[in-house]
């Protein structure tokens, strides 16, 4: 009773005003709430609760660390607060499984115990050395409040689950160089072996330009940092969480951090701490300059590629040599206030395991959901040769559309009434182009999609859509939005609407392709060839559980046709205690 008493204090104290402190000599991305740090939840509430998407029964995470697959498992590592639902508090949660889909919980694998990590320990990367043998490389926070580069091994590599982890005492490995900015020098990439080293990235910045900064060992204890950066790029602020790992040129394969040749590109990826997006280019790496230039075509920064278009964050890949593939994990943190996310018990997730491979062309990398997670689908239904008119939305009855994986195929029977795309637009990005042209804005061809989480009556509905331009020329531009300006009634929540364009010719193939994972709190969306993925998170107050509805929809002139949609309600995984 008297814990109930204090969380309704707090949260009364929190409702008439709320104390953010942005603790800039510790941490520039997160938001530090030291009266809510500590505040264990008193009931954990479902309602928005995902199912299969990975998340701890209550409390905060955000980045996934150190993912590998070691011993048969796969260990997946990520940032926790045992303590409370928003940032602070910080260890590496550990956990476990022989799918990435059905998880086992561990004790914590690294928390703060010594000096060069006793204010911290924060993200960084798995690397497995000779002999089969793990190591870890993660930022600590010294007693001087700088962020230095430590390691931590098994206490027995034996042990397949790797339940204990020592932080030796010849800690730190890497230290700020005198006049580095020592507050934003962090996340530590998993190092990869060639020409006799071992090299590794961390992030930083210097000034307004973000840097990846390399160090190189023979011995993985010694590290030496070049003299130049490894790249760079001005006004892009801190580099957090950077990755790099090759990709071959062709087929879906994965490789090993250390593969190098003529038959690779590289990727370069980095979340940029003052858009809370990340971004990557691709290119190619000169290990004897110790430099990456990107190709001609791309671009660092606001306007380069994405990963995923929406509420997706500090993201972490790893080979997977048991079915060689390259699988990324990412972050998708909470839109509501941290206040609901105390009163609520819990916050964050991470998306669902994506196999990445280079596209055909060699100009992005292509994405989807590893197959893993289709041991969960149970009832199926299919709607084929389904006509929409303009205004028509048909429902998908007889799955659970509040925890639902959808795959549908659309066909354009005639191009002729795209809109013309205004030069005036071409200021916007994708993402402010579909807030002017969202759902409700009727269009020529387009928007089409699906409303997911919607009310019976569409109070609420959070759209998966494209919308179709004509480009000068007889180009075409195909936007793909997921917007969550109508997913709820609540106000007080950041309902964006995120969008991506789509690289494909609608000139030979006028089909659109769309997967949609569907998970109470979450739209994680696939669009055609595994080109765009855009995630949303929405909380609506209608449209959950039983009450959630699926619509397939059209607001364009054009008629557009449901050639095939098939739809399954996704039971939860056997084991989700991590």
């Amino acid at each position: 009773m008297d814990t109930l008493k204090k969380f309704l204090r707090v949260l009364l104290l929190a409702c008439c005003c709320v104390f953010v402190i942005k603790n800039d000599a510790v941490e520039a991305s997160h938001n530090v709430y030291p009266e809510f740090q500590s505040l264990a939840a008193v009931k954990v509430n479902q309602v928005h609760r995902t199912a299969f998407h990975f998340r701890p029964p209550s409390n905060w995470i955000n980045d996934p660390n150190g993912p590998m697959y070691f011993g048969g498992l796969y260990h997946l590592f990520y940032q926790y607060n045992p303590k409370g639902a928003v940032w602070g508090n910080i260890v590496w949660a550990h956990s476990v499984s022989m799918d990435m889909i059905n998880w086992e919980a561990l004790e914590p694998a690294i928390y703060p115990s010594k000096p060069f990590d006793i204010n911290g320990c924060w993200s960084g990367s798995a690397t497995i050395l000779p002999g089969n043998k793990p190591i870890i490389l993660y930022t600590g926070i010294d007693p001087q409040n700088r962020q230095v580069q430590n390691y931590a091994i098994p206490a027995n590599s034996s042990d397949q689950y790797l339940r204990k982890w020592i932080k030796p005492d010849n800690n730190p490995l890497v230290v700020p160089d005198a006049g580095m900015n020592a507050t934003a020098f962090r996340d530590p990439t998993t190092a990869w072996w060639i020409d006799g080293h071992w090299k590794m990235l961390v992030g930083g910045k210097r000034k307004h330009r973000g840097v990846a900064h390399l160090y190189r060992s023979k011995d993985f204890m010694h590290w030496v940092k070049a003299h130049h950066a490894f790249h760079s790029a001005p006004h892009t602020g801190m580099w957090e969480c950077p990755d790099f790992y090759p990709v071959p040129l062709v087929g879906k394969f994965g490789l090993d951090t250390s593969n190098f040749g003529a038959d690779v590109k590289h990727v370069m990826k980095v979340s940029l701490d003052e858009t809370r997006y990340e971004y990557y280019t691709l290119g190619k790496y000169f290990p004897e300059k110790d430099r990456y230039v990107p190709d001609k075509a791309l671009v660092d920064g606001w306007s380069g590629l994405r990963y995923d278009y929406g509420n997706f964050y500090a993201s972490k890949s790893f080979f997977d040599p048991a079915k060689s593939r390259r699988i990324l994990w990412g972050w998708a943190n909470e839109s509501d206030t941290s206040q609901e996310d105390v009163a609520k018990g819990w916050a964050g997730i991470q998306t669902i395991p994506r196999v990445v491979w280079l596209s055909p062309d060699g100009k992005q990398l292509l994405q989807w959901p590893i197959e893993e997670l289709e041991t969960l689908r149970g009832q199926k239904v299919e709607l084929n040769i389904q006509k929409l008119k303009l205004g028509d939305y048909v429902e998908v009855k007889g799955i659970t559309a509040a925890q639902a994986d959808v795959d549908v195929l659309f066909t354009i029977p005639s191009l002729d009434k795209a809109e013309d795309f205004d030069p005036s637009w071409t200021s916007l990005d994708a993402q402010r182009l579909c807030g002017l042209k969202g759902s409700k804005i009727q269009g020529g061809l387009g928007p089409f999609g699906l409303l997911t989480l919607a009310s019976q009556n569409l109070e609420e509905f959070t759209p998966v859509f494209f919308r179709i331009f004509k480009a000068q020329g007889s180009r075409h531009l195909v936007l793909m939005c997921s917007d969550a300006t109508s997913s709820s009634l609540q106000n007080n929540l950041y309902k964006p609407s995120f969008a991506g364009f789509v690289d494909v010719d609608l000139t030979s193939y006028k089909k659109l392709s769309l997967r949609s994972l569907i998970d109470h709190s979450v739209v994680e969306s696939f669009g055609p060839g595994a080109k765009t993925c855009i995630t949303s998170r929405v909380y609506p107050t209608l449209a959950v559980n039983k009450e959630a509805h699926l619509f397939v929809f059209n607001n364009g002139t054009e008629t557009i046709t449901v050639e095939s949609l098939t739809a399954w309600s996704m039971n939860a995984p056997q084991q989700m205690n991590a």
